[in-house]
């Protein structure tokens, strides 16, 4: 059984239902086992609702957070709405009445304008009635003329079928005598076909002989052509071979000129080089210049030889470090387009980051230390399977945060990217003393045997200033990571390793132990699938590759170099080169030019002699090739006389052909102008026949027509099938169809006696009945009884009317009464808010937020801070300030409300966890100073600790919690004996 007991002290009367006045003592005990509460009053029992009801006569509000602020509610204050803020101030610190005032103003706000609409809806209503009763008015008068119009309609429709009849009828004697016509011309045409049918069939006949005919002709022709075309192909192949015979004749005649020419030639060379021959003198001892040369040529070869292997070396070497070049560039395109991925994501899920990112990357000059884009793009997972662990460690607001190391930075960064581009974005401080590379309190060795592998902090690599900041701020190197192993043995690693905080393979482990009952609680929830980590990029070893690429750019312009200067020296050597050689050559020339020229004689010499050998008959060649030429004339002749014959052959036949030919034609164009004749005939015949057809079913129709027209028109009339008309009002007895006869009735002959005339004045008399649609007989009764609805609507509309008014009084009253102490209430607030702001060196206002007038359900308050002087005023939210700048900002908006305040107590919890020590110290003072004033609420401030050397007041009460494992038992605490025993220990002290 658990049991709380709460004081109430100096309650006064008129709030204690349970005594005159003194204490209130409020008692809740609970049953663990039994589930179940049991509320007491000055030890009394009591219900839950009784016990809400007299806390809420003592005006205590423990929802609003005005007045019970717990430590996880600070950014849910912050989290207020203007209107939410402006209920919970009223509530706390107004008059009574205010905050009642506010919702009559409410109340009476919405029933005015369900009155105004009310009274809106009503009055077009009536308006409506009102116009529908003046048109009634004459639709009364209108009544009885329509009926007069729908008398001569009933009498009309009663005559038209009779007229109708009658021309149907002539209509029907008419197609009769049409349908005969056309039958007989149907029979005409079928007999004028069949002549024409016999003559067709002969002419077709004639026509398959003559087509046989000429098949065999054109089969005999094409046997002579073909004959004709041997001939044709032998022929030519004569006169080839006469043309190849005088060809190869006219070669040997141009050979045997050629050698002529030659051998002149020849013999003028031979001559030439007789006479330099005797010109030439006699050569001196030239071999040791030549050797020298030999020598020196020798030398350059050799040396130009090394040259080239050199080049050849470096050429090996550059290609090698150019293929070395484009491996290490393709490894660094691979790591920017991983990094692409990266930021793609980015720009993707935060657009504002993305923007912010492009900023900053062309603005870095603008800052004087290190800044780090967001810690997802800094982060590079050295194993993208751990990226989900990451994920669920840090949030996703310090995810996409940027990273500075110097405060100055970071708010300029703000400034530029928040207040000017309105861009939503993240920012936080690298710690100054780094915590990268602080080792964890327990070395990994000793967690493997649970199944643990590593720290968060080994799953990744980041910029040190990155890496400190999410060690000081998510311990990551405190958190080991571990397996399947780990989450199956769970509870033996939570009693025995006293971890806060742990991973498996799939979930995240939470412990706490908690302060009074030492007791261990641990929470898990499953890991969430990794999103933005996944892409892994090694940015040590790109770095390493730029630096290698810069290496190897290095050694290439030094290969180049190289290879210039080599090229020079073999361009050098190769100049001496052809130098030697050309020098050389001179001397030979001028050593064997004697020798040459003998040789050269000689070789002329035989060449004469072995020309003039080589002798052609060239009238004997000419002789042999005339006889071949006539023999094969002889043979071409005989064949052109066989030609000619096979020509006068094929032409015979294809004369015959064309005439049988041309008589085909005219047996087919015969048949054609026959079939044509048939087919129009055909045609016609068709016309005619479906002609009859639709003359026949016409005239059935008609006939059928005229039977129902008999019938109805009867029926009008309210005749039997056999009764006859009554002679005095028949006129003519017509003849009917099938035998049926009947005469139209004498009353009839007023009216007009065609269908035009009939139907022209049922058209003009009904749209005169058509003007006064919707008259009946109940319409005098309908006009009196809207004129009852007119009168009691009216009536309606001025209590409605009167009653507006009323609200509209009170509205005015009420919001007299609340809004004017409400705009000093917030005045003197925005006073305490700004000078406890101006204390701090900063700016902060409250004022009364109004959208409009007469909304009153839309008032709010709203507090703008200023926290640095380069930056405006801005209104307090979730997002646009720090957690320590929200916390200070809410303290002193609570501490503004202190001295205004009629609750009897006031409970802050942990509000001084997020402040900077400056910040902490100046609110405490604040705080110290404002809850000891005279005539001020009681003031609970809870926290778990304190700065040294603050300022205390004799008014305050401080109460110290001790708990641990090692507390004594509360019915074991003596606090009597405890000081008994320190006086002991003081004594005792000074004479050890």
């Amino acid at each position: 059984m658990n049991r709380w007991e709460v004081w109430c002290s100096n309650i006064p009367k008129s709030k204690n239902k349970f005594r005159s006045s003194g204490n209130l003592i409020i008692t809740r005990e609970i049953d663990v086992a039994k589930n179940q509460s049991f509320w007491f009053i000055n030890k009394k029992s009591t219900t839950q609702k009784v016990v809400e009801e007299q806390v809420a006569a003592l005006n205590i509000q423990v929802g609003n957070l005005c007045q019970f602020l717990p430590q996880d509610k600070v950014g849910e204050f912050a989290k207020l709405s203007k209107i939410e803020l402006l209920e919970a101030t009223e509530k706390s610190i107004g008059p009574p009445e205010m905050h009642q005032y506010h919702c009559e103003l409410k109340n009476f706000r919405e029933k005015e304008k369900q009155l105004e609409t009310s009274c809106k809806e009503k009055t077009e209503y009536l308006e409506k009635m009102v116009q529908r009763n003046e048109r009634y008015k004459q639709d009364v008068e209108r009544f009885y003329e329509r009926k007069r119009h729908l008398d001569l309609i009933e009498m009309l429709e009663a005559k038209r079928p009779w007229v109708e009849y009658e021309n149907v009828r002539q209509e029907y004697e008419e197609v009769k005598s049409a349908r005969d016509r056309v039958k007989d011309e149907v029979r005409k045409l079928k007999d004028g076909q069949i002549p024409i049918t016999r003559r067709i069939e002969e002419i077709e006949m004639q026509r398959h002989n003559l087509e046989a005919q000429i098949k065999a002709k054109a089969t005999d022709i094409k046997e002579t052509s073909q004959k004709c075309k041997q001939k044709q192909d032998v022929i030519e192949r004569k006169d080839k071979h006469i043309e190849e015979l005088q060809q190869a004749l006219t070669v040997k005649q141009n050979a045997e000129l050629d050698r002529q020419r030659r051998i002149s030639n020849t013999r003028k060379m031979i001559e030439d080089l007789q006479n330099e021959l005797r010109t030439t003198e006699n050569c001196v001892n030239l071999q040791p210049q030549i050797d020298d040369i030999t020598n020196d040529l020798r030398r350059v070869q050799d040396e130009k030889e090394s040259c080239e292997s050199e080049i050849i070396d470096k050429l090996k070497e550059r290609e090698t470090l150019e293929k070395e070049k484009k491996s290490v560039n393709d490894q660094i395109v691979q790591f920017d387009n991983l990094l692409n991925q990266k930021e793609d994501k980015l720009r993707q899920r935060y657009r504002d980051t993305y923007d912010a990112v492009l900023w900053l990357r062309n603005n870095r000059d603008k800052f004087k230390q290190g800044v780090y884009e967001p810690i997802m793009l800094m982060i590079n997972m050295k194993d993208n399977k751990n990226a989900k662990y990451i994920e669920n460690h840090i949030p996703s607001n310090d995810l996409r945060a940027f990273v500075f190391e110097s405060q100055e930075d970071m708010e300029i960064f703000l400034k530029e990217v928040r207040d000017n581009k309105k861009l939503r974005v993240n920012a936080v401080i690298a710690p100054r003393n780094s915590y990268a590379d602080r080792a964890p309190s327990r070395s990994l060795n000793e967690l493997k045997q649970y199944g643990f592998f590593s720290y968060l902090r080994e799953l990744f690599d980041a910029p040190a200033p990155v890496m400190s900041y999410l060690c000081s701020q998510y311990h990551i190197h405190e958190v080991p990571v571990g397996t399947e192993r780990t989450r199956e043995r769970i509870e033996r690693v939570i009693q025995e390793t006293r971890l806060k905080q742990m991973y498996t393979a799939e979930e995240k482990y939470v412990v706490k132990t908690s302060f009074y009952s030492n007791k261990v609680i641990s929470s898990n929830t499953s890991l969430k699938v990794a999103q933005f980590l996944t892409v892994t990029v090694d940015l040590e070893q790109r770095r390493h590759l730029e630096e290698h690429l810069k290496e190897i750019n290095r050694k290439l312009q030094a290969v180049e170099s190289g290879l210039i200067a080599l090229r020079e020296k073999s361009k050098h050597l190769e100049h001496k080169d052809n130098e030697l050689r050309q020098r050389k050559k001179e001397l030979l020339e001028r050593k064997n030019k004697k020798r040459q020229l003998e040789q050269k004689i000689s070789s002329k010499l035989g060449s004469l002699k072995l020309m003039e050998q080589d002798t052609c008959n060239l009238e004997e060649e000419e002789r042999k090739a005339n006889t071949k030429i006539k023999e094969i004339n002889v043979q071409k002749a005989k064949l052109v006389t066989e030609l000619t014959n096979l020509i006068k052959i094929c032409t015979s036949l294809h004369i015959q052909k064309v005439d049988l030919v041309l008589q085909n034609t005219t047996v087919i164009s015969e048949k054609n102008k026959l079939e044509s004749d048939y087919m129009a005939a055909s045609s016609q015949l068709r016309v005619k026949e479906q002609h009859f057809i639709e003359l026949d079913e016409n005239r059935q129709r008609l006939l059928q027509k005229c039977k129902e027209l008999m019938r109805r028109a009867r029926q009008v009339c309210n005749l039997g099938a056999e009764q006859t008309v009554p002679q005095e009002y028949q006129t003519q007895v017509p003849n009917i169809p099938n035998g049926h006869s009947s005469s139209p009735p004498m009353a009839f002959q007023d009216l007009p006696n065609t269908l035009d005339e009939i139907d022209a004045l049922l058209t003009e008399e009904r749209s005169r009945a058509s003007c006064f649609t919707g008259l009946n007989p109940t319409v005098v009764e309908e006009y009196t009884k809207r004129e009852e609805e007119i009168e009691q609507l009216t009536e309606e509309l001025k209590i409605k009317k009167v009653e507006l008014d009323k609200y509209r009084e009170s509205i005015s009253q009420v919001k007299e009464r609340w809004l004017n102490p409400l705009k000093e209430l917030v005045e003197k607030i925005n006073e305490k808010f700004s000078n406890f702001f101006s204390s701090m060196q900063c700016a902060g206002e409250v004022d009364l937020h109004i959208e409009n007038e007469e909304d009153y359900d839309k008032y709010g308050i709203r507090i703008r801070v200023k926290f640095r002087s380069s930056t405006q005023l801005h209104e307090l939210t979730p997002h646009h300030q720090s957690g320590g700048e929200r916390s200070v900002s809410t303290m002193l908006y609570l501490m503004a409300l202190q001295e205004l305040n009629r609750c009897p107590f006031r409970v802050v919890d942990e509000i001084n966890q997020g402040m900077d020590p400056i910040n902490e110290r100046r609110v405490f003072e604040m705080v110290v100073n404002t809850a000891c004033k005279e005539n001020t609420s009681q003031y609970f401030f809870i926290t778990p600790k304190l700065l040294q050397n603050l300022p205390y007041s004799e008014k305050m009460t401080v109460l110290f919690v001790y708990n641990g494992p090692h507390m004594l038992e509360p019915n074991r605490w003596n606090l009597k004996a405890f000081q008994r025993r320190r006086r002991r220990i003081t004594f005792t002290q000074p004479s050890q």
